[in-house]
């Protein structure tokens, strides 16, 4: 089999990533050509994002994959976090510069909007997740703001459909993209018209949904003359990069679940139906859109976020890595102080340090009282929530879990790894680490027809990365730390 080349872009929410798949032999490779920082902008007390400076980064590593290989890629696509998005005139140009999704503009939005409809029937409706970042109470907000931007926009698109836009000039949504807004309704396959009706907004600046692997068109002339990539064809890949990257885990049959771990924590599992039920309610458990006509039935936590906004505090005074914090957290006192990483206070605070501190002090706990302690606390803490995550799980879904896949980022904390397989008390493999931008990579090539099915693609990547195995471990020591983790949540 001859290689064929694949061009992935890979955008979270702290950097974005051009990434150079190939596909040979049953095997795929990867390689990363540019790098570069993402964040949002604080503009008069409003968090943005810099949409332009991003397609600027992306057309660079579409100019370094030109220098780089001697054939054009056979397809790119673009992969994003979740949710935001941005709004368009009718002439086609942007309404601004698109929110973030931790801008406060939505503190409180989510009871307001259930004076319109309540809980259990948006939840019904759509079998989403409630947090207050999701795109219905992100659009609710700017109704309670009388956004002039109501007045005079034509297209909403959702992050990735914005790149796809200045790709190509066509307007479309994708599957797995659509799902993460909780204005899609998976029993109608449609936007919900009861929800856009109690926004007061129409349901027509919503776009086409398409399944992943559908072609987007061609690259424009003059991006192609401009980066000299040609115009190959854009594709629509999973395009929410939890959709990518639980379409490379590398497994098969029922009885798993995963993790996509990095700023977030995306725990779950693949289902063919949605579960929406009173207890998935309950529990607050999600239903998105996944590659193969799937969903992905999880709950979103926080991930390594935590850790993240420690270390900027931290290395103010001492550059500390990654590997340097996980390191000192490995010889620290084991469960010290116990915290829930989806604490509120957690979620954007000026100082996490200070944050956790005074977590611990209204929990009645022992406060870490340096980096080392601290980082224990947060990987002790996501792997405890990851179990009561599971616990919640195996209540709403019918077979049985007997391996963890850890996917993403996360993956190189191998600490957290293990910690995950102690809390759950199930063995864990991890990897592959850019799962995200493999997924991308390989939904691609499904579209394009080199590749014949998801089972397929799965089959391809197991076969090409070296997978870590961890084994649960003080078992005993964990269940008793567990206990402890539900007496503070309670």
């Amino acid at each position: 089999m001859k290689p064929y080349h694949f061009l992935g872009f890979d955008l979270g929410a702290s950097s974005g990533k051009t990434v150079l798949g190939t596909l040979q032999d049953d095997k795929i490779s990867t390689k990363e050509l540019h790098r570069f920082p993402n964040g949002v902008v604080n503009i008069l007390g409003k968090l943005r994002w810099n949409i332009i400076e991003l397609y600027e980064n992306i057309k660079q590593g579409m100019k370094v994959c030109a220098s780089e290989i001697t054939t054009k890629p056979a397809s790119i696509a673009i992969d994003t976090w979740g949710v935001d998005y941005g709004l368009f005139a009718a002439d086609g140009n942007i309404l601004g510069l698109p929110y973030g999704y931790r801008d406060a503009r939505t503190d409180g939005m989510m009871d307001e909007f259930f004076k319109i409809i309540p809980r259990d029937r948006v939840y019904e409706l759509t079998g989403i997740q409630f947090m207050q970042l999701n795109t219905i109470f992100q659009l609710y907000s700017m109704v309670r703001a009388k956004s002039p931007l109501l007045r005079i926009v034509s297209d909403l698109l959702f992050m990735p459909d914005i790149i796809n836009f200045f790709f190509t000039g066509n307007k479309k949504t994708e599957f797995t993209f659509a799902t993460t807004s909780q204005l899609y309704n998976p029993c109608k396959k449609d936007w919900d018209d009861e929800l856009f009706a109690a926004l007061g907004i129409s349901k027509d600046i919503m776009q086409e949904i398409v399944s992943p692997g559908t072609l987007h068109g061609n690259l424009s002339e003059n991006i192609a003359s401009e980066t000299g990539l040609e115009q190959v064809p854009v594709v629509a890949t999973a395009s929410h990069d939890t959709g990518a990257a639980v379409a490379a885990v590398p497994t098969a049959g029922k009885d798993w679940a995963y993790i996509s771990s990095g700023t977030w924590s995306l725990v779950g599992v693949e289902a063919k139906e949605p579960i929406i039920t009173d207890q998935s309610l309950e529990f607050n458990f999600t239903n998105e859109g996944g590659v193969g006509e799937t969903f992905r039935v999880l709950k979103n936590c926080m991930g390594l976020w935590p850790m993240q906004q420690c270390r900027k505090v931290w290395s103010i005074n001492k550059k500390l890595s990654f590997d340097e914090l996980t390191k000192m957290a490995s010889s620290a006192r084991p469960f010290g102080a116990i915290i829930d990483p989806d604490h509120p206070g957690f979620l954007n605070p000026p100082d996490m340090p200070e944050a956790i501190r005074q977590y611990c002090k209204k929990t009645g706990q022992t406060i870490p009282d340096n980096a080392a302690d601290m980082t224990r606390s947060i990987l002790e803490g996501l792997a405890l929530k990851y179990r009561f995550i599971f616990d919640q799980l195996k209540q709403v879904y019918p077979h049985p879990i007997s391996r963890i896949h850890i996917i993403g980022g996360g993956t190189q904390n191998r600490l957290l790894c293990q910690f995950t397989a102690n809390a759950t008390g199930i063995p864990v493999i991890a990897g592959p680490v850019e799962a995200t931008a493999i997924g991308n990579i390989m939904v691609q090539a499904m579209g394009l027809g080199l590749v014949e099915s998801h089972a397929e693609i799965r089959n391809i990547i197991a076969n090409s990365f070296e997978l870590d195995n961890y084994q649960p471990q003080a078992i005993e020591k964990w269940d008793a730390a567990y206990e402890r983790f539900l007496n503070i949540l309670q």
